[in-house]
């Protein structure tokens, strides 16, 4: 799309935005705090309905994108997955935990209360054994990422999380039972995976019904996504806004809490990410894989985190309130490695295989 046409020109410049919104957010969440506090109240297992709305906004463009005849060939392109799993499960957890240590029991304990930097640590923990489950699909569209593919990297992860989450979080925190809230895993899984899949697949097929053969239909479906991605933009922005006005007067509150505890978070994932992309492009993945398998790793599952920390330390503890600040260190760091992606597609192959609309192009006109 033109970067002259309004939503081109959102999409050039979206840390421009992206910082006017956590800016307007942390402005508005001190000016207003009622009405951000009455917003923060819809919600169930630690799932805001109005933030579960606009993530589905961003989401369901790329579940439209999901080609179902091609999913069942994933496991013939096993890279992706194989960097994923290894990534969020055999490193992140441990890096975080080790960063945890490193910082609050060393670097930083004369700046902080030592009563509470095993609860900073805790939430560290929470956020590094919770592989992202919705987030992850908008990173992936803002590099172009094989949608289909990206599903079953969020799918593979998902199923491993119900068996592996506790027992890795109880091993690190040192405790014998972990209480999974089942409710927030549930719920979040429903509402930001599976109803924007079923409405893809729905329009999806509504879309194809009207084409003449497989090409069309594909470039039906190109046309449908061009046309409502200003609501995965503006869902987007509005996501920040909401996300920065519930904590926008902690921020101000404890800014300097806020900083040492981002430090942390800020090398885990730059530094997650730098393994990730850097494995893959010496195993030669293409870049609609490569980037968002990356990114996958990179971000992570804030809902979970929340809910276990405040099932576990409290809702005023320090470990709830690490896994809040990793919301808000999520979003600005995500944007910046999804430019830094896109500035360096050139370092992969653009494509494993030749992508379904050219493969099925070469077919009909052969």
């Amino acid at each position: 799309m033109s970067a002259r046409s309004p939503i081109g020109f959102f999409e050039r410049y979206l840390s421009f935005w992206v910082a006017l919104c956590i800016t307007a957010g942390i402005g508005l969440g001190s000016a207003v705090p009622g009405l951000f506090q009455t917003l923060a109240s819809y919600e169930y297992g630690s799932v805001n309905f109005i933030v579960a709305v606009l993530i589905w906004f961003m989401v369901y463009p790329m579940m439209v994108s999901v080609d179902f005849s091609s999913l069942k060939r994933i496991h013939e392109r096993p890279k992706g997955l194989i960097i994923t799993l290894v990534v969020n499960w055999l490193i992140k957890p441990f890096t975080m935990a080790g960063l945890g240590v490193l910082f609050f029991n060393y670097f930083f304990i004369d700046l902080i209360d030592p009563t509470n930097a095993s609860q900073y640590i805790a939430g560290l923990i929470l956020l590094g054994a919770a592989p992202c489950t919705a987030m992850v699909f908008v990173w992936s569209q803002l590099t172009r990422g094989d949608a289909t593919y990206t599903l079953a990297q969020v799918a593979l992860n998902d199923v491993i999380m119900i068996f592996a989450f506790a027992p890795l979080v109880a091993l690190l925190l040192g405790v014998t039972d972990i209480q999974v809230p089942w409710a927030t895993l549930i719920l979040s899984v429903g509402l930001y995976v599976l109803i924007p899949l079923i409405a893809g697949i729905i329009t999806r097929t509504q879309l194809g019904r009207g084409a003449d053969n497989p090409t069309q239909a594909d470039l039906a479906v190109s046309r449908f996504n061009a046309r409502i991605k200003p609501l995965s933009i503006l869902g987007l922005l509005g996501t920040v806004v909401l996300l920065f006005g519930f904590q926008g007067q902690i921020i101000l509150d404890e800014p300097l809490l806020i900083a040492l505890i981002a430090v942390p978070l800020l090398i885990q994932s730059y530094g997650i990410f730098a393994i990730a992309y850097g494995v893959a492009k010496l195993w030669k993945v293409p870049f609609n894989v490569a980037a968002p398998c990356a990114l996958i790793g990179t971000s992570n599952f804030f809902e979970l985190a929340v809910a276990v920390a405040i099932g576990l330390f409290g809702l005023n503890s320090g470990a709830a309130l690490v896994t809040v600040v990793g919301v808000l260190v999520e979003v600005p760091v995500m944007l910046s490695l999804v430019a830094f992606a896109n500035r360096t597609q050139g370092w992969f192959p653009l494509r494993s295989e030749p992508a379904p609309l050219a493969r099925r192009a070469r077919r009909l006109y052969r």
